[in-house]
């Protein structure tokens, strides 16, 4: 049975999952989604077009599925899609995307999506997620699993942010972080390996060693870094951590490469 405040105001077309709980003046708007045990404290608006999965609990004043902030949009049918075990604090805002993407913003499972934080349009943002007070997302990131990003930070639109990255807090993200990286300052530079993060997850010795000498070795000062780069995929290609590096470097990007400082 579903738990739904009687000044709650649901659209007829809005889909609710089992015990779902729908708190006092929460608005849910068409095409919602909602799955079994999501709870909405109070006061949340769901625009439309909107899912979330199962076991999503979100706080007051969170604002989500409302169309994309991008000049470009004019009104065409998007979507906004979370998937389960998310924690959507006060004041969060995630929006749907546009017809010049997938016409999708995506969010994985067991996020954390702390107060005042945003995920803006066409992103893809991957599971085990904290975005801390304030954090920011522009038009069509990328961010991996596992990645954690600090209070007040941003990531620039159509950047990319590797697994397992930490972003800084008030950290102003302009390129691309490797996975494993981490990155802090305005503008953001590489200061490393997330190390404490590595170790926290259960990251074997031997792979943490790898992920260091081959970092040390791809931002050495010897060659070019096309050189480097090649040198450390011949040389590490046993280790699957540091191929997903090599992997996420040579991909097609529309940001630069988040480097160390001089």
């Amino acid at each position: 049975m579903s738990a739904i405040h009687p000044t709650a105001i649901i659209d007829k077309t809005a889909e609710l999952g089992a015990d779902v709980e729908i708190g006092p003046y929460c608005i849910v708007g068409p095409n919602v989604t909602l799955g079994a045990r999501t709870r909405l404290i109070a006061q949340v608006f769901i625009e439309r077009e909107t899912t979330l999965g199962e076991d999503c609990t979100v706080h007051p004043y969170a604002v989500l599925g409302q169309p994309a902030q991008d000049t470009s949009y004019k009104g065409e049918p998007t979507k906004l899609i979370v998937g389960a075990r998310n924690t959507i604090r006060e004041h969060v805002s995630m929006h749907r995307g546009t017809v010049r993407s997938r016409g999708e913003t995506a969010v994985g499972d067991d996020g954390l999506f702390m107060a005042q934080s945003h995920v803006a349009h066409d992103c893809r943002v991957g599971s085990n997620v904290i975005l801390a007070q304030g954090a920011t997302l522009g038009g069509h990131v990328q961010v991996g699993d596992h990645v954690i990003m600090g209070g007040l930070s941003a990531m620039h639109q159509n950047g990319r942010i590797g697994n397992h990255a930490f972003i800084g807090g008030l950290a102003a993200v302009v390129a691309d972080v490797i996975p494993y990286g981490s990155v802090f300052g305005n503008h953001a530079q590489l200061a490393g390996l997330n190390v404490v993060g590595l170790k926290r997850r259960g990251f074997t010795r031997d792979s943490i060693h790898d992920l260091r000498a081959a970092y040390r070795l791809l931002f050495a000062e010897e060659g070019t870094f096309q050189e480097r780069l090649e040198d450390v995929a011949e040389l590490y290609a046993h280790v699957a951590e540091v191929r997903e590096i090599v992997t996420f470097i040579r991909a097609d990007a529309q940001r630069p490469l988040c480097m160390p400082k001089i």
